[in-house]
């Protein structure tokens, strides 16, 4: 084996990978399906996976492997050079050409990064479910495993200057409980810092409420299959059930008492209408109302029958101007400030009669966020996407109902095939809401 000098880096060809190597890949987290960028090789699905990413050779650790390939490639441990492309315009063209390609370039930007963050909610679904799957059977390595995925998202969508998050909100079979668990993880996480919680306290909500409806494993499928309001009186009362269960399964798996509490008081409000306990503002863990409120938000946007589906911009008009006393008010505000007037996923007219889609808020200037536009000129795929704190001759006019759009502009739009939910942690930061 060549000498572990720590000023050396290794590779080892795609061909030679074998079962014992701790290897890293250096894709995007959205580009491999494992939970991990780096890992000790301990299977053969592994190392076909590993085979099918395309890569011709991998970077391993000596130290770390329990096997020793017999072509190791050793590198000088030096930074490349990196390579931007210049952003000065050229110097031949018009000011206006100029301008013109510098706003193309962002728009182009901006379409990257939602495609890239669409990808990796779609990838951390899928490892939300592989990991339920096996939670009750391998506990503590799952559990682990989940801290992870909480530090990926926090990376993934959290900690940039601006981060855009897609949500699918089209029931696809089989995943839209991870779907909505997922949800409420990352928006409860978005919330938490304007309202204070350390990173460590972060972690630990973003956790409990991934699985705050681990109690639903103890509900027979016919009745989670089923709409709430065809429910019987017995029925409803096991599925309000499903926070005791939880509690009960996470007292198995050995959870700490934060995430207990959120398990069992995410339907609890503030007023004291929730259940299990019906308990008031002031007996609710802070960590639980957040959830609780996310959950209820989350809720209406994506219900069982999406055909009761409200839009973000009237569902939080709804709890806002309905269902205030329910919730924290400080939690409520800190929701608005976060999600905007016209909340990520929201139809709108524009001033010029244009019909778009509210991709993401800019914090500061709640009334003027990205848009999406429709124009039938333009193929979907390149849709133009106007940011209103630019466009300052454009404003909105009014929200429109998704249901009462023409067909084409439906299509085009597809107003319930993604919610957005859009955070500027570095606004956030400074707007602090307590």
């Amino acid at each position: 084996m060549a000498n572990n000098s720590s000023s050396s880096t290794y590779y080892v060809s795609v061909e030679k990978l074998q079962i014992g190597l701790y290897v890293f890949i250096d894709l995007p987290w959205f580009q491999h399906p494992f939970t991990l960028n780096s890992f000790r090789i301990s299977n053969e699905e592994q190392l076909r996976t590993l085979k099918s990413l395309g890569e011709s050779r991998f970077r391993y650790d000596p130290k770390r492997s329990d096997a020793d390939p017999d072509d190791p490639v050793e590198t000088p441990s030096t930074e490349e050079p990196k390579t931007t492309e210049s952003d000065t315009p050229d110097e031949d063209l018009s000011p206006e050409l100029a301008a013109r390609r510098k706003r193309i370039r962002a728009l182009e930007a901006h379409r990257r990064r939602i495609e890239e963050v669409d990808k990796t909610y779609l990838k951390a679904t899928g490892i939300l479910r592989n990991l339920n799957r096996k939670l009750m059977t391998r506990g503590e390595e799952t559990l682990q495993e989940m801290d992870v995925l909480v530090d990926h998202m926090v990376t993934a969508f959290l900690k940039h200057p601006e981060v855009t998050l897609h949500v699918m909100g089209e029931k696809f079979s089989g995943v839209e409980s991870y779907s909505h668990s997922l949800n409420v993880s990352v928006l409860s996480m978005m919330l938490s810092k304007g309202l204070g919680l350390s990173e460590e306290q972060a972690h630990s909500l973003g956790v409990g409420a991934l699985l705050h409806d681990i109690g639903l494993a103890e509900i027979p499928e016919r009745v989670l299959k089923k709409r709430p309001d065809e429910y019987t009186k017995p029925e409803r009362d096991l599925r309000a059930m499903h926070c005791e269960f939880g509690v009960r399964l996470g007292k198995k798996l050995g959870l700490p008492p934060g995430i207990l509490a959120i398990i069992f008081q995410h339907h609890e409000m503030a007023d004291g209408s929730g259940y299990p306990t019906g308990a008031l503002v002031d007996k609710i863990a802070f960590p639980a109302r957040i959830v609780s409120l996310v959950n209820f938000y989350d809720n209406l946007c994506n219900p069982t029958d999406l055909a009761q589906a409200l839009t973000p911009h009237e569902a939080l008009s709804f709890m806002f101007g309905q269902r205030r006393t329910k919730f924290d008010a400080a939690i409520l505000q800190q929701m608005i400030r976060c999600l905007g007037v016209y909340p990520p996923g929201s139809i709108v007219s524009l001033s010029n009669d244009v019909v778009g889609l509210v991709l993401s808020v800019n914090p500061t200037k709640p009334l003027r966020p990205w848009i999406m536009a429709y124009d039938a000129k333009v193929p979907k795929e390149e849709a133009i996407l106007l940011n209103l704190e630019q466009e300052t001759e454009l404003v909105i006019a009014k929200a429109l109902r998704p249901a009462l759009l023409p067909p084409a502009i439906h299509a085009y739009l597809s107003p319930r095939q993604r919610i957005t939910y859009y955070f500027d942690s570095s606004v956030q930061a400074t707007q602090g809401a307590k």
